[in-house]
């Protein structure tokens, strides 16, 4: 489910891009649509498995036992 999410966002950011950015378009166009459909794709990949993973409080962080 997650990799279907995922993969529309890719699709709907890289749409959305192409209709906003002024054409006619180049391959470094087409290079910086694909980086940031990627890049909004990859953040939501990370907060998504960040938000089903069963451990709320440490997900970052480990607490270490205090030395006596």
């Amino acid at each position: 489910m997650l990799v279907l999410g995922v993969l529309f966002v890719f699709v709907a950011v890289a749409a959305i891009m192409t209709e906003v950015m002024p054409g006619p378009l180049k391959d470094s166009d087409y290079l910086v649509i694909g980086s940031v459909a990627t890049l909004v794709a990859l953040l939501t990949a990370f907060f998504g498995m960040v938000a089903t993973s069963g451990k709320k409080s440490g997900v970052f962080f480990k607490t270490r036992k205090r030395q006596k």
